[in-house]
């Protein structure tokens, strides 16, 4: 009877043990993977998953649906006979949309198959002007207020049908005008007011230009994601003899608005920051603006360093080139230029002299928006990729779950850091991780 009881003891702390062991892996990985239903599914889907591609988007949209297919193909095996995971496995989860137009250029949005009780995810690029239609016998390219209309079309022919419908806009439509002077238009605020209005319950979007624009629908959900890691990620995969270091590298904030995106960039790496202040013109207005007279710097030295420039996006590019050119001035040494989003509104030829002139060595942007053939092929471009990081939202979301750990990258960027050893472990790091 006591060998017995000491065997059975034995057994029962074996069994503790191996069962505090699993949970301790369990937990690793999920640290290690910010999307946590990947590895353990713990609520039913929201409804069946749904992605809309709108015109211009089916390239992202697909690499979007790849992934998806992927790791759904073994993720909640042990539910397949459920039918709280109907449709759960499928080959594909974009759903087929047309967007015809009239002779005059009229449009409408037609949804070519169900959805029902669906989970929605509408992705649209609004500032993809390679979209074309006709109008009175002339091709005409696809203005933002094009790109926003159709979206507002799709919508339109979904509700009352999809159980759940979200709006994934990378860069946000109308999100310069995103405050008031005097007798001017509020666009972004009267855009997401026009969206929560029709039906949509999530908007997810990259950087914004000023995500308080949020407080204009206060009862909706608006996630303002920071694609800080995809950056950090490939900027270290691309430079190769980077030194992240306070005596080797600066992160510079091209203006004011741009700062706090900027401290957070310094802070991951560990760096010192400077600023540039914009001095204008309050006398004229130039296309809607005060002239910009001047840049002037604010900051430590940036003598011998590499500097890496950080802002939300690049329009014409002329007034992120003055601030490289100030730099060069400065005694800089390479410069780097990280921004979210690059329209490249006035070309590539004004990069490509600036380029040719050491002005600045790399470019690094999203594929949030548009790229043309032509930037891909620019010896100094980079181009940064979302569309995982965007799957990783569309499976949480479906489970109702957080997306908390995806929006905080702290542990992903001092991973890679470590990883790449541009960052060193100390004691500390080491206790806790034991």
């Amino acid at each position: 009877h006591i060998d017995y009881v000491v065997k059975y003891h034995r057994k029962a702390q074996r069994h503790r043990l191996l069962t505090v062991a699993a949970r301790f892996k369990r937990k690793r990985r999920r640290s290690k993977m910010a999307r946590l239903t990947a590895q353990n599914v713990e609520t039913i889907p929201y409804g069946p998953l749904g992605i809309i591609a709108m015109p211009g988007c089916e390239a992202f949209a697909d690499k979007v649906d790849k992934y998806l297919v992927e790791w759904r193909k073994t993720q909640a095996l042990e539910h397949q006979g459920s039918i709280a995971f109907y449709g759960y496995q499928r080959e594909t989860y974009k759903i087929n949309i047309s967007n015809p137009r009239f002779g005059s250029g009229e449009g409408k949005a037609v949804i070519n198959e169900t959805v029902r009780g669906y989970d929605l995810y509408i992705v649209t690029d609004c500032f993809n002007y390679s979209v074309t239609y006709n109008m009175y016998g002339m091709t005409v390219p696809k203005s933002p207020d094009d790109h926003y209309s159709d979206l507002k079309r799709v919508i339109s022919a979904a509700s009352s049908k999809a159980k759940r419908i979200s709006v994934i806009m990378p860069m946000l439509y109308e999100g310069r005008q995103h405050k008031r002077s005097s007798r001017e238009s509020l666009d972004c605020a009267m855009a997401l007011q026009e969206l929560v209005n029709l039906g949509v319950e999530n908007i997810i979007t990259f950087d914004a230009h000023d995500q308080r624009v949020q407080n204009a629908i206060p009862h909706k959900s608006f996630e303002n994601v920071m694609p800080t890691y995809q950056m950090i990620k490939a900027i270290v995969n691309t430079i190769s003899d980077l030194n992240v270091d306070k005596d080797h590298l600066m992160v510079i904030s091209p203006d004011e608005g741009a700062m706090n995106r900027c401290i957070y960039f310094a802070t991951q790496l560990g760096v010192n920051l400077g600023m540039f202040y914009k001095r204008r013109d309050y006398t004229r207005v130039v296309n809607g603006r005060n002239p910009i007279v001047e840049h002037q710097y604010l900051g430590d030295s940036v003598k011998g360093k590499d500097i890496i420039i950080v802002d939300d996006m690049i329009s014409s590019g002329e007034s992120m080139l003055e601030v490289a050119k100030k730099l060069k001035d400065l005694g800089a040494s390479r410069i780097f230029v990280c921004t979210t989003f690059g329209l490249f509104a006035n070309g590539l030829d004004v990069f490509d002299e600036a380029y040719k002139n050491g002005v600045f060595e790399k470019v690094f942007t999203t594929n949030g928006v548009y790229q043309t053939p032509e930037l891909l092929k620019r010896e100094w471009y980079q181009s940064v990729e979302l569309s995982k990081y965007v799957a990783y939202f569309l499976d949480t979301l479906n489970h109702d779950l957080s997306v908390s750990s995806l929006l905080d990258c702290s542990g992903k960027i001092d991973a890679l850091l470590r990883k790449k050893g541009l960052k060193s472990v100390s004691y500390t790091h080491l206790r806790a991780h034991e």
